[in-house]
């Protein structure tokens, strides 16, 4: 598919993304606008082993940052087995025992308490469009402290967890709540993931899901469609820019334009349509 900008007369606004939970594997969902240019990314990854890889490859106009996102407080922090499980909740052992093969890589190997930081306290981000979280539970906690930024972010792409893997942990329906109170909207699920339950092994493969949701990779939340017309015309734009790029979501990209030639008197809307047409 073409990148948006190809319907562009003038460069495209820089979009701000916050990473949290920024480990180094795998690509990044917002790797498509990173290739091309077009943001701003401040990372925060609290391993700092994690946080050193991702700065000495990183991009034009990326920086990552060893803190512990959250709500202010002093927490608990349970390093498990597998780096990417850890997290401010103690993982659900009884629980993720009825899994096949799903404790075994969710064990605490040390505890220690560390001091997390508030996205509204910190002088490195003054805005927000696309906030990305990643930390095993804790999503929520993020949010909380980021009550300030998430007025004016446009796009939450987050891991949720539909049963509590974690001690006390929120899970999707706190969040889904959470992000609704600041006027976003479920968009899409991406991801899901589940396993099957001890004793069954469908297909010899230990990994394979049955019927049991576990969790999902992301679920991306954008700001009401209902209420585009309060966006001004650079954060329609972005969030074109982001809807198109990064999950081809081509009808809600063409509404965020619609709303943007309201406001611009340009004629971006039909250049996209006869784009996504040819």
């Amino acid at each position: 598919m073409f990148s948006f900008c190809e319907i562009l007369d003038n460069p495209p606004p820089v979009i701000h993304i916050v990473d949290a939970g920024a480990a180094a594997y795998g690509v990044d969902p917002y790797d498509n606008l990173s290739r091309q240019g077009l943001c701003h990314v401040v990372g925060f990854e609290p391993n700092r082993e994690d946080c050193e890889k991702r700065n000495a490859t990183r991009m034009t106009n990326h920086i990552y940052l060893p803190y512990a996102l959250g709500d202010g407080r002093e927490r608990r922090f349970f390093l498990c087995n597998n780096p990417l499980t850890s997290s401010f909740y103690k993982p659900n052992s009884a629980l993720l025992d009825k899994f096949s093969n799903l404790e075994p890589g969710i064990r605490v190997v040390s505890e220690f308490d560390i001091q997390t930081r508030r996205l509204d306290d910190l002088s490195e981000i003054q805005d927000v469009d696309y906030l990305k979280l990643d930390v095993q539970g804790a999503e929520l906690d993020v949010l909380n402290g980021a009550e300030r930024l998430l007025t004016a972010t446009l796009l939450v792409h987050t891991e949720v967890e539909f049963i509590p893997m974690y001690i006390d942990q929120p899970l999707f329906g706190d969040i889904d709540v959470a992000l609704r109170r600041k006027d976003f909207w479920l968009h899409k699920l991406n991801g899901l993931t589940g396993r099957v339950m001890k004793p069954l092994v469908p297909r010899n493969d230990p990994f394979a899901p049955l019927s049991q949701l576990l969790w999902a990779d992301a679920a991306i939340y954008t700001k009401s469609f209902m209420h585009f017309d309060r966006l001004s015309p650079e954060k329609l734009l972005k969030l074109a820019i982001i809807l198109h790029d990064v999950y081809a979501s081509w009808d809600l990209c063409a509404l965020a334009i619609r709303h943007y030639d309201d406001k611009t008197g340009k004629k971006l809307w039909q250049a996209y349509l006869d784009k996504l047409a040819s």
